[in-house]
């Protein structure tokens, strides 16, 4: 999740997506970056035996007071060609629990972050996955070296859990000489990762089990994706789809020229914020979190809304009544408001929030700062939220695939890797929704869990709530969906008591998808 963060295209994560900065990317910087060609020799394993890898060992976790025996796998799995020449192999890492009767008939869980370009790393080693990074009880990381623990609020104990690198994340990787440009791109990703998930049920014998994705920031766009695809070009049926800190509709979240959508569903998160650091009137300072943010996207989605879309008819008088609004809801100063004509970038937002103590905050949890590297430009050179983890989990992820999981390699594992160019739809912005929607109707029993973070700038919670609220759902279809929320940014289980929150409400899914 690196480099300079404007939003216009996605990362997001995340990271995600992405899902920018891990998750998303500048687009200019993306023009900069050289067309990827073809896998080059040095980044793949040294000899063809090594794709046929596979890594098993046997482990234990205590997970709300009981003991489940498990078996990690590590190893590879071939992608095709419609020639049925293998053209790349995608590196995974599977959880399935031991000594169970029919193991056919247990839930399975497909897990990626998003980027595009990030590896699986961030959902597995920080949220789900049996082991954890070591962080304290607000997420910070420690000082280096860097160390894992037992994570005692895993999935495991629900489902089996896959986590997936896409091609050319983590230890994926494509044949020598093969064109990284049929891996990247919307449809291209969905055809090798969806392909996999067939491969790896049909490999595995879990045609019978439950079926479950779960993905965060791009990651989310990625599972919507394939809730189309997996149905449509295998006809397989997925039980629940999980978007961790999701973007389905990528109009909400880019800010570019004549479309206003952005600094609507932003400006919840950006009061939360300046709420988080006491920037707001005692007033707004004496309501909950939950309560500032309600009020704030009553006030965004109505007058705010309203003002945006009169654009320059808008009467003086009216104008800066809302711009005295957005003052009180970001403590941001009035001129520079009026300035930015009632549009906030978030690139600004970062900068400005905390000018005056030299700092800025960060994009994918805005409750974490940092020294601001550059005071006179007008974007932040890093995020300070980004930074926190990077380190903590890449390093302490080497060390546990290595000596914990016994999978030895000398390829670098490519915690963000560069994809650029990444194909959209041309002319418009990708929205899958729709996707997810038909997904929905054709199968009665597909639940979805959109989860959201109260600090997080890089995929605002408001604008999830938005495109949910703009899917046509029926009835039936909106008792199949459900939005919950944390005190916490775009990864929403870095601190202790979100990690914990998350794990129940992922009980509740669980059981509540099963019981049918």
């Amino acid at each position: 999740m690196k480099k300079n963060i404007l939003l216009l295209i996605c990362f997001l994560f995340p990271c995600s997506l992405a899902l920018a900065q891990r998750h998303y990317k500048d687009k200019q910087q993306a023009a900069r970056q050289p067309k990827p060609q073809s896998s080059p020799k040095e980044n793949a394993p040294s000899s063809d035996t090594a794709w046929t890898k596979t890594a098993i060992t046997h482990h234990t976790i205590t997970i709300d007071g009981n003991v489940i025996h498990y078996t990690a796998t590590a190893g590879y799995l071939p992608v095709k060609d419609d020639k049925n020449k293998v053209i790349a192999h995608i590196f995974y890492i599977a959880y399935t629990k031991d000594d169970v009767a029919d193991n056919h008939l247990r839930p399975v869980t497909f897990a990626f972050n998003g980027g595009p370009g990030s590896a699986s790393i961030w959902i597995h080693m920080g949220a789900v996955g049996p082991r954890r990074v070591a962080l304290n009880d607000k997420g910070v990381s420690p000082a280096p070296p860097y160390h894992l623990e037992d994570n005692n609020n895993s999935w495991l104990d629900q489902t089996d859990l896959v986590f997936i690198d896409p091609i050319p994340t983590g230890y994926s990787r494509a044949e020598e000489g093969e064109s990284l440009d049929q891996f990247h791109g919307y449809d291209n990703d969905l055809k090798s990762v969806g392909d996999f998930i067939r491969l790896y049920t049909t490999q595995y014998d879990r045609w019978s089990s439950p079926k479950f994705i779960l993905g965060e920031s791009y990651g989310t766009t990625r599972a919507a994706g394939l809730s189309g695809y997996l149905q449509g070009r295998y006809n397989m049926y997925l039980n629940g789809i999980i978007l961790v800190s999701s973007v389905l509709n990528f109009q909400t979240i880019s800010f570019s020229q004549a479309n206003d959508q952005p600094y609507i569903f932003f400006l919840p998160t950006y009061a939360t914020t300046a709420w988080y650091y006491k920037k707001l009137s005692p007033a707004l300072q004496s309501k909950s979190v939950e309560e500032l943010a309600n009020e704030v996207k009553s006030f965004a989605e109505g007058e705010y809304a309203q003002a945006l879309f009169e654009g320059d008819n808008i009467s003086a008088e009216e104008k800066n009544k809302i711009i005295e609004k957005l003052h009180e809801y970001t403590s941001l100063p009035v001129d520079f408001i009026k300035r930015a004509n009632m549009r906030i970038p978030d690139s600004r937002f970062f900068k400005m929030l905390l000018r005056d103590s030299g700092k800025v905050v960060g994009r994918y949890d805005s409750r974490f700062s940092g020294d601001d590297i550059d005071p006179l430009s007008g974007t932040m050179e890093y995020d300070p939220s980004d930074a926190n983890i990077s380190g903590s989990f890449v390093g302490a992820f080497n060390s546990y695939i290595r000596n914990e999981l016994d999978f030895k390699t000398n390829v670098n594992y490519a915690a963000m890797a560069s994809v650029w160019p990444w194909p959209y739809p041309q002319n418009r912005y990708l929205n899958v929704a729709p996707t997810l929607h038909e997904a929905m109707i054709k199968n009665q029993y597909l639940h979805t869990w959109v989860v959201c973070g109260y600090y997080d700038l890089a995929t605002p919670f408001a604008a999830a709530e938005y495109v949910v609220d703009h899917m046509a759902l029926t009835p039936d279809q909106k008792d199949r969906i459900q939005l919950t929320y944390y005190k916490a940014g775009h990864m929403v289980y870095i601190s202790k008591s979100t990690i914990s929150k998350l794990h129940r409400d992922a009980v509740n899914f669980y059981h509540q998808v099963l019981r049918q």
